[in-house]
Parts: structure tokens; C-alpha cells; sequence
């Protein structure tokens, strides 16, 4: 079994990983951790929606490539740490643009199995907002998606 699973940093993200390390443990096979730099804008607020625009201007940061690449490369290499510890070495591979098309392509052109995304559990209205990588990627994604919390 091939795993895809993207990572983000967050605690769901390495619920994420963990899970499949289990199934891949079950089912032999390897896991790839994958991190898309996007740096456009990324959230550094809480749980609690955005509700102003002072409220985006302070927890929307903007980024440039090299800053989105390098956090990219930490959050990586902070799963390949913590696939470490759960006894999987890990494949990392960091993806440039859109996380959502450019995970979904990636799966489906190396011939994954499944993928695996952690959900952070937004309000309604924060996803509304935002957007949710996890249900886009389930819309999109032509391999199996698993979603954890």
C-alpha cells in the first residue's frame, strides 16, 4: 500500500500521519508525507472564526516563497520525526501552489493508494470563510481520502 499523507503542522495532521502508519503497519507498504508551499496566505489564529477585517489583518499572513518553502521544510521534517518515533522511515516530497490541485495530481500521477488529511474542525462559518483543504481534497482527489480528526 502506498500512503499519501498531507501535512500541515497542525495536531490533526499528525493524527493524520499516525493513522496511517497504523494501516500501512496492517497492510505492509510505505507512507509519503506531503507538504504544498503555497504562499500566498496562511492562518496564524485560533479555532475562532474570522470576524472582521482587523480580525483577517491580524491572523492572515502573507508570505513569500522562501519563508513558505522553509516552514514547509520544518513541518516535514517535524512529520518525518514523529513517523520516526512510530517506526516508519517516510518519503518527503514538498509540492509549489494550490494544496488542494496540487495534492489531489500528486496522489492520482504516483499512483497512491489512499490519502490521508487531518481536519481541524472549523465552525460552519469559518469554512465558509476559508475554505477546508480536507473537503476539497475529498471532492477532488480520484484516490481514496481518509479524513482525521
Amino acid at each position: 500500500m502506498k500512503a499519501l499523507v498531507a501535512v500541515d503542522g497542525s495536531e490533526e495532521s499528525e493524527n493524520a500521519l499516525a493513522y496511517a502508519a497504523d494501516i500501512v503497519d496492517a497492510m505492509g507498504g510505505s507512507i509519503t508525507v506531503v507538504h504544498a508551499v503555497d504562499p500566498t496566505a496562511h492562518d496564524e489564529g485560533g479555532a475562532e472564526p474570522i470576524t472582521s477585517l482587523s480580525d483577517a489583518d491580524q491572523r492572515l499572513i502573507l508570505e513569500s516563497v522562501e519563508d513558505a518553502e522553509q516552514r514547509g521544510l520544518d513541518l516535514t521534517d517535524d512529520a518525518s520525526d514523529l513517523a520516526a518515533e512510530l517506526g516508519h522511515d517516510v518519503e518527503v516530497v514538498l509540492l509549489y501552489g494550490n494544496p488542494i490541485t496540487e495534492i489531489a495530481t500528486y496522489a492520482e500521477a504516483e499512483g497512491f493508494d489512499a490519502l490521508f488529511v487531518g481536519h481541524r474542525g472549523r465552525s460552519e462559518r469559518a469554512g465558509l470563510m476559508l475554505g477546508s483543504v480536507a473537503k476539497s481534497l475529498v471532492e477532488r482527489a480520484t484516490v481514496p481520502v481518509t479524513v482525521v480528526r
